[in-house]
């Protein structure tokens, strides 16, 4: 399911974008954004689970939790 959020840039600081979403701010990577974007453009943040990746991190996780605890 990918859900999109819709923000403007309200400032950069360094590598840092920081967006106002719902009249909060939330600090991004910078580098997340096209070059050219700039404070005051309105910006799409979509956001999706990647299920092939999350399988993979939880058996890297079992197989070396399974390593820490072998008797």
């Amino acid at each position: 399911m990918k859900r999109k959020i819709k923000g403007i840039i309200d400032r950069f600081e360094g590598d840092i974008a920081v967006v106002e979403i719902d009249r909060k701010t939330q600090d991004f990577p910078k580098s997340i954004f096209p070059k050219e974007a700039e404070v005051g453009d309105v910006v799409i943040i979509e956001v999706k689970v990647d299920k092939k990746a999350t399988e993979k991190l939880r058996r890297e996780i079992e197989e070396l939790m399974n390593e820490v605890w072998e008797d």
